[in-house]
């Protein structure tokens, strides 16, 4: 009996979490737009698309907006993480403190704070203030992703490495780089998701004209979300769930191989 709950449990918990997104994929083959009637299997939603400038250009700002600011934070979170690996232990602290702060922060906070910030610096918000928002934003996980490998790297074989005669950055390159790139990683792709998701600094860092797909669709919420939205959603969610089956299937069949 209990064997039986436990498996209960799981498939209600599944339940819960799929079932909207397959809701979704249902509303974005159905032919009528209204989500109360089934009007018909079609794939015009997704030819719609396609064709809906407004939509492709928010899906094209995100991406780009997404692809540098998690890029540059990458870059400097991981500059910032080897600078705070090598202070003393207080230092280290009062710095990772520091880095947590932005994390635990509301968004609202940090969004308006931002709005603020380039409002009195004299900057007209666009898409320079949101990339830079979303920098801002997205370092403290690159540094708490790659913190931890830090920890779990050799000294000796570094310091091994510049007594041989290789300079600070060879070394860095050849023996500690390898060492950290899954936390490298693991940042960049924890940086590209937070900020593809971002509404809320996005909102109030954005410019006039200049949508993202959340801000995009939150606009449309009001008059009511078009179908090509479910179409747009559909195609993330099953491109992201080929890319989790690919990145997970090659490395096993790569262990079995070998």
């Amino acid at each position: 009996m209990m064997k039986f709950l436990k498996k209960f449990y799981i498939v209600l918990i599944f339940i819960f979490l799929y079932a909207p997104i397959l809701t979704l994929i249902v509303l974005s083959f159905n032919q009528s737009k209204t989500r109360a009637k089934w009007g018909g299997f079609t794939t015009k939603w997704y030819g719609s698309l396609f064709r809906n400038d407004q939509i492709m250009s928010a899906l094209y700002t995100t991406i780009v907006i997404a692809l540098l600011s998690s890029l540059i934070a990458t870059v400097l979170g991981t500059m910032a993480s080897i600078a705070i690996n090598s202070m003393n232990r207080r230092m280290r602290s009062v710095y990772l403190g520091v880095t947590n702060i932005p994390m635990l922060n509301a968004d609202i906070v940090t969004g308006i704070s931002l709005m603020l910030l380039f409002i009195a610096s004299g900057l007209s918000m666009g898409f320079g203030t949101v990339l830079l928002s979303h920098i801002t934003f997205n370092i403290p996980y690159v540094i708490l992703s790659v913190m931890p490998k830090l920890k779990q790297t050799n000294q000796s074989v570094y310091e091994a490495a510049l007594d041989l005669g290789a300079s600070h950055l060879h070394a860095f390159f050849k023996v500690v780089f390898p060492d950290i790139i899954p936390g490298v990683l693991s940042g960049f792709l924890l940086a590209f998701t937070m900020s593809l998701d971002d509404f809320i600094i996005t909102h109030f860092t954005k410019g006039p004209g200049l949508d993202t797909l959340s801000t995009k669709i939150y606009t449309e919420v009001k008059k009511g979300i078009k179908p090509e939205m479910y179409s747009l959603s559909t195609i993330m969610f099953v491109s992201v769930l080929v890319l989790l089956i690919v990145v997970n299937y090659i490395p096993s069949k790569g262990n079995k191989n070998n």
